[in-house]
């Protein structure tokens, strides 16, 4: 790999800075045959030197391409990502390419994978009956893995990103679930029934479920941040969001910072939420063993699992006689309210933690009072 010393028309050395002026040259053919040849300048001969080097190390990258199935291109991306992304998004992507990529695509060779091949998987894939949004979001993973491969000059192309990624069909859109404040009343009517059914027999652990889902609904908390609760995260009627709990990772349990930024918060509780935690703090400092406000809000040693919340979930929705929503329609619940009510949008994302104001906009603007009659009636004063 030659590094040649630049000269002008008059064969003077060209400087800069008093530093000779270089070209590192490298001369290399691709894993399709095509020749490439790359000229980067230095100055200096450390630098010239060092330039050397970096070339050769990205021109062994490239050598490794023909060499590399796509199950060791699995094994250095998720590599690569365990530094860079919290532990929940890691074990999302692991278990997305393991099931729907790998089986598939381990020893091909990153270097054969074509257009054709892709086409082929996601017509596999749109024969399993899955919606829409799961096969884009298995699209997704698998692209930003080839993404990785292009980027560390592995490849100089990805296959499935041109491909394309899957079509949504023309049907109409999914009607967002959630409670009014009315079948929310009788949801948790139901659901304090049940707890207080418990506590006359001996067990009051059926309260940290009532608990739960009041929170869901007064503050729009996402249920890990729920789970990770404690009571020291609240202070002078506010309610502190540091952290959130994963369960189903290996090795159990996980404190992870919460999903963005923007999920580090403090919200005001409202009136009614005030007057269960109270309760609760004193059911707990009564009953709880060893009890103190290191405890979990619902739990106390350890927070309720996600299996039990959801029989509990689909129980109380059956006494109150109304229809099941998911845990996360809680808190669309709290932003569906604070919407119908006109509260800034600006509030509303706040509360819930958006990383991104026009999240909030696109998921809850159709809720919105509609405006048309008073802007109307604004423009008609102006002569």
């Amino acid at each position: 790999m030659p590094i040649y010393k630049m000269t002008d028309k008059n064969g003077k050395n060209i400087k800069k800075d008093g530093l000779q002026k270089y070209r590192v040259r490298i001369n290399y053919t691709d894993s399709f045959g095509k020749p490439h040849q790359i000229d980067r300048i230095a100055y200096g001969s450390d630098a010239a030197k060092a330039l050397e080097m970096q070339l050769m190390h990205k021109q062994s990258q490239r050598d490794i391409a023909p060499r590399m199935t796509i199950g060791t291109l699995f094994e250095d991306y998720i590599a690569a990502k365990r530094t860079e992304v919290r532990e929940t998004s890691l074990d999302k992507t692991t278990r997305i390419l393991k099931k729907n990529v790998i089986p598939k695509f381990e020893s091909v060779r990153i270097d054969a994978l074509s257009v054709a091949m892709v086409q082929k998987w996601k017509q596999e894939l749109s024969e399993q009956g899955l919606s829409t949004v799961t096969k884009k979001n298995i699209y997704g993973e698998f692209r930003a893995m080839m993404n990785y491969a292009v980027k560390m000059e592995y490849l100089p192309k990805n296959a499935v990103a041109v491909a394309g990624n899957f079509k949504a069909p023309l049907e109409p859109e999914k009607e967002m679930l959630f409670y009014t404040p009315d079948k929310f009343r009788r949801y948790i009517q139901a659901a304090r029934s049940y707890a207080q059914q418990g506590e006359e027999n001996g067990a009051l652990y059926d309260w940290n479920y009532y608990v739960f889902f009041n929170i869901a609904f007064y503050m729009g908390m996402r249920k890990g941040e729920i789970y990770a609760l404690q009571w020291t995260d609240i202070k002078d009627d506010y309610i502190s969001i540091t952290k959130s709990v994963a369960q189903k990772l290996k090795g159990g349990d996980r404190i992870t910072p919460p999903k963005n930024k923007s999920s580090i918060r403090t919200i005001q509780i409202p009136q009614p939420l005030k007057a269960v935690l109270s309760e609760h703090y004193e059911r707990c400092k009564s009953f709880v063993p060893n009890f103190n406000d290191e405890k979990y809000i619902c739990g106390g040693e350890r927070p309720i699992r996600d299996t039990s919340l959801e029989k509990h979930n689909k129980r109380f929705a059956d006494m109150a006689g109304v229809k099941r929503i998911r845990i996360h329609d809680f808190r669309h619940s709290h932003a569906s309210l604070l919407a119908n009510e006109g509260i800034n949008i600006q509030e509303v994302a706040r509360r819930l933690g958006h990383s991104d104001i026009s999240m909030t906009w696109n998921t809850y603007s159709h809720l919105y009072p509609r405006e048309e009659e008073r802007a109307i009636k604004i423009l008609d004063k102006i002569v």
